[in-house]
């Protein structure tokens, strides 16, 4: 690899990290998922239109396109929403390990939105992570395997089902995401697509008649994790991604993605030993699913260079 592009490779390495850790803070945080969310998103965009400002950048767009990047602000802030309850429901390594499965949610979404030829082998690849969920499942809470019949679901496989959701969600995005990047700056996405995250879990939070002054008031351990997940985790990471793919193929990038999960994980058992170890079999699962994920880019790699 050349020099230049090691630098790249290290410095993408680093943007993983940073995502990994995100999990770490929803579980430092207090707040509850959606105003974290809010506050989340509200304080990146507020970031982002200042770098906009001094990039001197425009944000004019069509009426059409702006609407459209609005919505899709909304698959996003589900995105979030969603995994940051997962993690309140059971916790990182569980949450982290079910989001691994968004490469293959999207394998399945591409030929569906776009009309395109659906593949063997990912299929057979997402009846491999099925059974890796269940190793995922078995060894984090075994009693409800056993007791499937219950109609009440168990704390982690609520987990697991909102983990799930998070990872289709964030397989929406990217695929519906991936056509904007190709005519509009990804700042100007960005900013757009927070801001309608922003807008419409507003309307939420003023339907429920949460927005009280409670709700502003925070402490000052949950401001400074927001400021760090809002600046660093957020924008920083968005803008400093979209930069290195300058210089990484796709390919590298993706692969190198799918690490998030195992430093994620990594982070949580030793931040938080007691609440995320797990059994043996959790490890076997996860390994399962990150080795099929990392498989299925290989092959189609291939498949794109024959």
């Amino acid at each position: 690899m050349p020099k230049g592009n090691l630098k790249h490779y290290l410095h993408l390495h680093l943007i993983v990290f940073i995502w990994g850790f995100t999990a770490i803070l929803g579980a430092l945080i207090s707040l509850d998922a959606l105003p974290l969310v809010w506050w989340r998103m509200l304080i990146a965009v507020v970031l982002i239109y200042f770098y906009i400002q001094f990039k001197k950048e425009s944000l004019k767009l069509s009426y059409k396109d702006i609407f459209l990047l609005l919505l899709s602000g909304l698959i996003i802030a589900l995105h979030w929403f969603t995994f940051f309850k997962a993690i309140k429901i059971s916790n990182i390594s569980i949450t982290l390990a079910c989001l691994s499965t968004g490469a293959f949610f999207a394998s399945l979404l591409e030929p569906i939105i776009f009309r395109t030829k659906m593949v063997w082998y990912e299929i057979l690849f997402g009846l491999v992570v099925l059974i890796g969920l269940y190793f995922v499942i078995d060894a984090s809470e075994p009693d409800f395997i056993k007791n499937s019949v219950n109609s009440n679901l168990s704390g982690t496989m609520l987990g697991v089902l909102t983990a799930l959701t998070s990872a289709f969600l964030s397989a929406l995005f990217s695929v519906i995401n991936g056509q904007f990047a190709k005519r509009i700056h990804s700042t100007v996405i960005s900013f757009y697509e927070l801001l309608g995250g922003v807008l419409f879990f507003s309307l939420i939070l003023l339907f429920n008649g949460d927005f009280s002054f409670n709700f502003f008031k925070l402490s000052l351990n949950d401001l400074l994790w927001l400021f760090i997940l809002a600046s660093i985790c957020t924008a920083y990471a968005f803008i400093a991604s979209v930069g290195v793919m300058k210089y990484l193929s796709p390919y590298t990038v993706m692969l190198t993605i799918n690490l998030e999960p195992v430093y994620g994980i990594a982070l949580a058992i030793l931040l938080f030993e007691d609440k995320e170890q797990m059994g043996v079999g959790f490890y076997i699962g996860a390994a399962i699913i990150l080795i099929t994920v990392i498989l299925n880019g290989l092959i189609r790699n291939s498949k794109k260079n024959t």
